[in-house]
């Protein structure tokens, strides 16, 4: 499919599905909302008492000067990043200090839910129209260069998924209106699916086929022990491998993911190469291309422009391979959500549900769903997610059912 196909068959199709979807909007808890304020705002008070009494003194926190002068000239911890006002004091330095003292991880604490509560348990009461009593986001659909939908007023794909404080905001999106639920509906793995398919790879191929467990399976690989020995430890590191890989992680990116030496991080990508090797050629294959042709591109045909292949300093190089790797993955990706988000809509004016799509985010589609039609919904939408695209593995979606979004998820 050409750049031109993109817009006509994916792009402006989309336009009547992001509007309904924008008009829709998503009901919040406010009373709930108020009280995770409190709960946030008494946890800071805490981690503020915390940080000043192993500073020894009380300064502000949310000052770069001060902090700089705290850590690096009272505490004496050992700078690594010069700016033009002193020593950084940046989420990456904080990472680097961890365990150096116990300042550190408080102030990665403190600036986790002063970060969270300012984005979003403050801000979101305040963006609900007066009218539907709702939020109403935008989607924006050429501000990601890989194809991406981004949202804007309010920004709803940023909240973490993984932290007990970002599922805490979860609970707060609920449903609008008596005899609903919310679902929610996740492609799962699909980069790595993705990948798969891209590489061609037998043993990648192979395990999606049988529905083997990946990350075992690389765990397996990268630490050469048997599949029945791998620890749910090995796993989680060997899960941190497979998805680092698909953005062409270098063994300095990965020893800080994983807080592991260069030299075992560069050893366990070599493993994964030896265990996937598909993999490999297709990462410099890709490269290659885009490289031979200033561009990469998705199964649909989207472009993504690499000139960075081209430069002759060696950092933009590598910076541009890690686009060149990523983005023909991201953007199949991105490409495979619309398509259904597309087919889904027309289903359901189709058919005059009373369901409706009420949220985007990245490989999540969210409904709100009339309890009449749980079982149909559930069923047309999992299909249009799963047949939209044919590749050489297995697509799988999940979905779940509940009261909220964290509940749903």
């Amino acid at each position: 499919m050409p750049t031109k196909s993109i817009y006509e068959k994916i792009e402006i199709p989309l336009i009547p599905v992001l509007v309904a979807s924008e008009s829709n909007g998503v009901s919040i808890d406010l009373e709930y909302f108020s009280k995770l304020s409190k709960q946030f705002k008494d946890k800071i008070k805490e981690l503020e008492k915390s940080i000043h009494e192993l500073a020894g003194k009380t300064f502000n926190i949310a000052s770069t000067q001060e902090l700089q002068v705290v850590l690096f000239e009272e505490l004496n911890l050992p700078p690594s990043k010069k700016t033009k006002t002193g020593y950084s004091t940046d989420h990456s330095v904080m990472e680097d200090l961890l365990g150096q003292h116990p300042i550190i991880e408080e102030i990665l604490e403190y600036r986790k839910y002063t970060k969270l509560s300012s984005t979003y348990i403050e801000a979101l009461p305040n963006l609900v129209y007066h009218k539907t009593n709702k939020l109403h986001t935008s989607y924006n659909q050429t501000i990601a260069a890989t194809g991406r939908l981004s949202s804007t007023d309010p920004n709803l794909q940023n909240i973490p998924i993984k932290d007990e404080e970002g599922k805490l905001i979860r609970k707060g999106f609920v449903v609008g209106k008596r005899g609903f639920s919310l679902l929610s509906l996740d492609y799962s793995q699909i980069e790595l699916r993705i990948m798969a398919h891209f590489s061609n790879d037998k043993n990648m191929i192979e395990a999606y086929k049988k529905d083997y467990d990946i990350h075992a399976k690389t765990a397996s690989a990268i630490y050469s022990v048997a599949e029945k020995d791998v620890t749910p430890e090995m796993r989680n590191r060997a899960k941190a491998v497979n998805f680092s890989v698909i953005y062409g992680v270098t063994p300095f990116g990965l020893s800080k993911n994983l807080r592991i030496s260069r030299d075992e991080a560069k050893n366990f990508i070599e493993k994964y190469f030896e265990a996937y090797p598909g993999v490999k050629k297709f990462m410099d294959d890709i490269c290659e291309s885009g490289k031979e042709k200033g561009y990469v591109e998705t199964l649909m045909g989207r472009r993504r422009y690499v000139p960075g292949l081209q430069a002759s300093k060696r950092q933009e190089v590598e910076a541009a391979k890690r686009v060149a790797i990523n983005s023909p993955i991201q953007g199949t990706s991105a490409d495979m959500i619309k398509m259904a988000m597309i087919k889904i809509y027309k289903a359901l004016e189709k058919s005059k549900m009373q369901s409706k799509l009420i949220l985007q985010v990245h490989d999540e589609l969210v409904f709100e769903v009339h309890n009449k039609e749980k079982d149909e919904l559930f069923e047309l939408a999992k299909k249009e997610m799963e047949k939209v695209l044919k590749l050489k593995v297995p697509i799988v979606v999940q979905g779940r059912f509940g009261k909220n979004w964290d509940e749903a998820h």
